[in-house]
């Protein structure tokens, strides 16, 4: 099987999704599916190009041009496709359906290559409310076209529990990990009257940060023998981050929440050495969610590290290291968080990590690649 990965958009070491991208491939290749890579990367003159894995495809120029013509004309990856023998495209979706996308599918199909369509949040609409004028156009054009997207492509692949999405049947998968790829978290000689809760995401207001915030100045309104630090590691919602820092300012939480920024690699690990407990999303119930397989669970998990979320994730619901809180605007109590830590500090982080080895993304792409024989 030759298979095409598609996506509409370039790579950044420190991004989660960038890395997800990278894993599903190298699963892809390790269930003997022959994948190739198409991305845009654009250059620091914002000069843009299309390519597969490491050779370009096309040049696709700069400026307003280049920005229509990436979006409008598919034909080099047609040419590509029959040239190569594809027969399975993968796309992700950037929530970009509209008439170049479904034409291009279309033709595909014409040469016998099924397409497949991730969606990665189902649903997505609500994640949009407070987005800027050209993103929230973008979503009406994919309002107006992704049902008719759905009927021409073969399955769409989803992290939830739905069985049809815009009439199309799914194929139902977890989000997966690569366990070479994340390392386990080391032991550090951590002070016991101090901890540190992590937090690594792209930052938007469905992660329900605010409401941890809330908890913490709950709890340092008196004086406490137990210090809770917060670190937050990524970026985002630029209009999200600037309200968290605000709020950090006037409740005085200096001294006990870090912003820090985008990180990968050695930093990255070292910060989550220095992890008691992880943060995941506290605030899906925002966007209309109630089950979900997040990417944050499952590297926590890998880890090594407990953590907490409010969703339900049927892959970890029952587990002995997470904590769940309610999905609503309350708080989160912080000494909840505390009694919590006492009863999970003894698991072995290896013990955690290998509760999930059913969750490596070579087991869940292999499902992908079963159903479409």
């Amino acid at each position: 099987m030759k298979l095409l990965y598609l996506i509409f958009h370039g790579f950044e070491a420190y991004n989660g999704i960038s890395k997800k991208i990278h894993y599903q491939v190298s699963a892809l290749k390790k269930c003997d599916v022959e994948t190739r890579l198409c991305y845009i990367h654009i250059e620091n003159d914002g000069y843009q190009r299309r390519m597969i894995d490491d050779q370009v495809l096309e040049n696709i120029g700069h400026g307003i041009k280049a920005k229509i013509k990436k979006r409008v004309d598919y034909s080099a990856i047609l040419n590509y496709i029959e040239k190569n023998n594809i027969n399975l495209i993968y796309i992700r979706s950037y929530h970009n359906a509209n008439p170049f996308l479904i034409s291009f599918v279309k033709q595909a199909a014409k040469v016998g290559v099924k397409t497949l369509l991730e969606i990665p949040t189902y649903p997505y609409d609500n994640e949009y409310i407070n987005s800027s004028l050209p993103t929230r156009l973008q979503l009406l054009t994919d309002k107006l076209f992704r049902r008719k997207l759905a009927h021409n492509i073969f399955r769409i692949v989803t992290f939830s529990n739905e069985t049809n999405i815009f009439g199309a049947k799914t194929i139902n998968i977890s989000n997966g990990t690569d366990f070479d790829a994340i390392k386990i978290k080391e032991p550090t000689n951590s002070n016991p009257n101090i901890i540190t809760l992590i937090s690594v995401a792209e930052i938007h207001v469905w992660h329900g940060f605010d409401r941890l915030l809330k908890g913490l100045t709950e709890y340092y309104k008196v004086k406490q023998d137990v210090e809770v630090r917060y670190e937050i590691v990524g970026y985002g919602d630029e209009r999200e981050i600037s309200k968290l820092k605000n709020y950090i300012i006037q409740n005085k939480l200096e001294n006990y929440v870090t912003f820090h920024g985008p990180q990968y690699g050695d930093s990255l690990d070292s910060l989550f050495n220095q992890a008691s407990i992880g943060i995941a999303s506290l605030g899906r119930h925002r966007s209309g969610i109630t089950n979900i397989k997040t990417l944050k669970n499952r590297e926590y998990a890998a880890r090594g590290i407990p953590f907490i979320y409010s969703e339900v994730d049927n892959d970890f619901e029952e587990k002995p290291y997470i904590m769940k809180v309610s999905a609503d605007e309350s708080p989160i109590n912080i000494l909840d968080v505390i009694a919590f830590y006492e009863k999970v500090k003894t698991i072995p982080a290896i013990e955690i990590r290998n509760s999930i080895n059913n969750l490596s993304w070579k087991n869940q792409m292999e499902k992908v690649i079963l159903a479409c024989k």
